[in-house]
């Protein structure tokens, strides 16, 4: 099946402004940016070092601030760094929302969410390392519990537009999903996810090089989404096919 409108969201970097590398510090702040400074140096110092080089020393000598500033604002490391995991889900939220819009309702759109993920993936690659470290992240924190249901009512569409737009109630949990769709839908993040780990990772350089008609990996990733056709089903009937 040939896609037109999708195929011109391939899978390069989004624009969004917020997946774009910032100095923590562009100009100077005053005292209620500060939260916001610390976690411009955090994704910095992540970006440079690692996830193991993201201290709160580290952080807030990047930032330029006293090392008790990161403690002071978010608790400890855990607490800074599942604020910067909550910025990263709202911001893929953002970038698959982006890629989606203004295009048809179907197969394309499907296929641009997930490109819009892939696209994320790529221009953020440690982050979304960080945002997938369950047992380094506080779970409980409002702020990161509400950005991955928004990031996951996004990728919902993936499978079906009515159903992740009925992904939630007014409490923000999930609900009116039957069995069939959960597993749909996980599939569904599974394969997308799952393409983006392959990805930034380097995992399928080897692989591109080696097929014909494949210019690198990137391509290897986007044909690989267009090979596959998840099927909108009524409820309690799901299925994925490809070609």
């Amino acid at each position: 099946m040939n896609d037109a409108p999708s195929r011109r969201k391939a899978l390069t970097p989004s624009k969004h402004p917020a997946e774009v590398a910032k100095s923590p510090r562009d100009k100077p702040y005053h005292h209620g940016s500060l939260p916001h400074a610390l976690l411009d140096a955090a994704e910095l110092v992540l970006r440079r070092d690692g996830i193991r080089g993201l201290t709160l020393r580290a952080i807030a000598r990047e930032a330029g601030v006293s090392h008790t500033a990161p403690q002071h604002h978010f608790g400890d490391t855990a607490g800074v760094l599942s604020e910067l995991a909550a910025s990263g889900h709202r911001r893929l939220a953002s970038v698959m929302a982006d890629n989606a819009a203004g295009t048809e309702p179907g197969q394309p759109r499907r296929k641009a969410i997930a490109r819009g993920y892939v696209s994320f993936a790529r221009a953020n690659p440690a982050l979304l390392h960080l945002m997938s470290r369950g047992e380094m992240l506080d779970a409980t924190r409002p702020s990161l519990v509400e950005a991955r249901r928004a990031s996951a009512r996004a990728l919902a569409g993936v499978f079906d537009e009515e159903a992740a737009a009925n992904a939630e109630d007014g409490s923000g949990a999930f609900s009116r999903i039957d069995a069939a769709q959960a597993i749909a839908m996980t599939a569904a993040w599974a394969y997308v996810h799952g393409l983006a780990l392959l990805l930034i990772d380097g995992r399928l350089n080897a692989l591109a090089n080696s097929a014909e008609g494949i210019e690198n990996a990137e391509a290897l990733v986007d044909a690989a989404i267009e090979h596959v056709q998840v099927i909108s089903a009524a409820p309690g009937k799901s299925k994925a096919r490809s070609g």
